[in-house]
């Protein structure tokens, strides 16, 4: 320890310091002493005065109780206007009241006199404080000048003239006159307009300066402005524009910041076609806020997007995503939902990193919970995520959405999921108008204080005309190489029953011919050819038992094999190929229906 450091602050060691100062300094050893002592010995055997070395002290200032009212306002830096009966006349302006708004006339009205109180609001206060007694405060007003000033009106008791009775001897009011008490007049002298003001209560008007603080005020909220901005439009420019609308499914989606003293988030969902009917729907949030969410954000959509065009089960891209996540950053993780609809089994397949839980409604009002999260948020590491099913029959609604919509500082999230599930069930009409009623029924404002992202994916239920616009044929592909020109029978029947033009009809039996002998050479069974048709495409699917997924290659010209996914991707809008969740694969091709 440092004993000198902490010795002065010792019990005892002050005084003592305090001692030796006030002697004479003392020689470092008993014989220079005695030699100091002899030397400074006078003749008669006395020792001499020391001279007083202690400075003069300063002269005193005035005392307050010397100091007159006008003494003390004058002295303020602040604008101070003394006002007095009910009509609010000047009774006296200081000379920094003079110096901010200009000189001001005695006697003369408020309203009249200092039009600068109309505009800080306050001549309405006058009355107010006047009657009762209370003072009122105009916080940060400004003027037509330019400055800004918060204002505090005060009130002041009347003058009873008593103190005039002792001063008419010398002309002056010794009296106080702020403290409600026998006071004297600010304006030192007596006369006719004092006479007049005797007896009547003032206010005191007191104006600070804040202009400096105004100002940097705004330089700040408008610096705030300007990145909130920024962010927004980040995070706007990173969600999809515009909604793909896949053939089976009505999607609609809204994304609203959280209010101007929120930062901005990390919210956002996108809806991504697979392919062969399927749909990728998603939704995720990022936990943070500011610009760094958002692009933290635009990254982790652009991954899911990579990831979807793989066409692995949902359970796979969250588990990509985790890692991904965690090399994005570290410090930050982020809720996600992935969810597949494939128009063929009537249900969304679905794994949720730690985010909420899906919402379905029958199309008799029912309202289904997905189950809970299937793994935790990504960015944790160190688990393997699993998929989930939920049904989505035709006539359906699902919804998807970030926390901002149900969750509440004074209520459990819980609570804010049963307030959906309630809006949703009585909630009909298209995706876009259940979008905006959810929102409004669970009170979100433009001055919500999170962002909110919402997508209402609707199955709807065909009948009439607009039905048969949509129709399935399936044959399961039995035997050898026989199974090929049965194929090719089956597919030409369908397809002119479905009356597709001669050329549309060639081509699609081309490419069910390739597809069923592809999967022939190279597949096991169980083999079966698909045929769909919706209102925008036509979709040839072949699926088997093997899992080894094709590719495309150039194929040589001494070559026997090999061409033939070069001749559907030559002939077909788009083609891919998938691995199916029992086990094999699935390949198929689309075709566009002639408008």
């Amino acid at each position: 320890m440092n004993f000198t450091r902490w010795s002065a602050r010792l019990p005892g060691t002050q005084r003592r310091a305090a001692a030796r100062d006030d002697r004479t300094p003392v020689p470092a050893a008993r014989a220079e002493y005695a030699q100091a002592q002899a030397a400074a010995t006078l003749p008669d055997g006395s020792l001499p005065v020391p001279p007083d070395t202690t400075a003069a002290p300063a002269t005193p200032g005035p005392a307050l109780d010397d100091l007159s009212a006008r003494e003390i306002l004058g002295r303020l830096p602040a604008a101070v206007a003394l006002l007095h009966g009910p009509d609010h006349r000047v009774a006296y302006v200081n000379e920094a009241y003079e110096t901010a708004f200009g000189p001001r006339p005695s006697g003369v009205p408020a309203a009249e006199a200092l039009p600068e109180l109309a505009e800080l609001s306050v001549l309405p206060l006058l009355d107010q404080v006047l009657r009762s007694g209370t003072a009122r405060t105009v916080k940060s007003r400004r003027t037509a000048g330019g400055g800004s000033y918060t204002v505090t009106c005060t009130p002041v008791a009347a003058w009873d003239g008593t103190a005039d009775k002792d001063d008419e001897r010398t002309g002056e009011k010794t009296g106080e006159s702020s403290g409600g008490k026998t006071g004297e007049k600010p304006g030192g002298k007596t006369g006719e307009k004092d006479k007049e003001t005797r007896g009547e209560g003032g206010v005191l008007v007191y104006a600070a300066d804040v202009t400096d603080h105004a100002e940097a005020a705004e330089r700040l909220r408008t610096s705030e402005r300007r990145h909130r901005e920024t962010a927004v439009t980040l995070q706007r420019s990173l969600l999809p524009q515009e909604l793909e609308q896949p053939d089976d499914l009505r999607i609609a989606a809204t994304y609203q910041p959280g209010g101007t003293d929120a930062a901005v988030g990390g919210d956002w969902y996108d809806v991504i076609t697979l392919g062969a009917g399927r749909t990728a729907l998603v939704i995720g949030d990022v936990m943070g806020r500011g610009v760094r969410a958002a692009a933290v954000m635009g990254q982790l959509r652009t991954a899911v997007r990579a990831y979807a065009r793989l066409d692995l089960p949902p359970h796979e891209v969250i588990q990509l995503l985790d890692g991904l996540a965690s090399e994005i950053d570290a410090t930050q993780i982020a809720t996600c939902v992935y969810a597949v609809h494939d128009p063929n089994e009537g249900q969304l397949v679905y794994a949720s990193a730690g985010h909420l839980p899906m919402l379905v409604r029958d199309e008799d009002g029912t309202v289904s919970r997905a189950a809970d999260p299937t793994g935790p948020p990504l960015g944790t590491g160190g688990w393997i995520h699993t998929s989930g099913t939920i049904a989505l029959p035709p006539g359906s609604t699902a919804v998807l959405y970030t926390d901002g919509l149900v969750e509440r500082r004074s209520e459990d999230i819980d609570e804010g999921v049963a307030s959906l599930a309630r809006a949703l069930s009585g909630a009909k009409g298209s995706p876009q108008v259940v979008c905006d009623r959810l929102i409004r029924s669970l009170g979100v404002t433009a001055e919500h204080d999170d962002d909110v992202a919402v997508l209402v994916v609707q199955h709807p239920a065909r009948t009439g005309p607009n039905a048969e616009l949509f129709h399935n044929a399936a044959l399961d592909l039995l035997g050898g190489i026989e199974a090929t020109p049965r194929a090719r029978s089956f597919a030409t029947g369908v397809l002119t029953s479905w009356r597709f033009p001669a050329e549309l009809r060639d081509l699609g039996v081309l490419a069910a011919s390739e597809l069923v002998a592809n999967s022939l050479q190279h597949g096991t069974p169980p083999m079966r050819l698909g045929l769909r048709r919706t209102d925008r495409r036509l979709i040839i699917e072949v699926t088997d038992g093997d899992d080894h997924l094709p590719r495309r290659r150039q194929a040589e010209p001494a070559d026997e094999a090999g061409r033939g996914i070069e001749i559907i991707a030559s002939i077909a809008a788009s083609w891919g190929s998938r691995r199916t969740p029992g086990g094999g694969k699935a390949v198929w091709c689309e075709f566009a229906l002639p408008r």
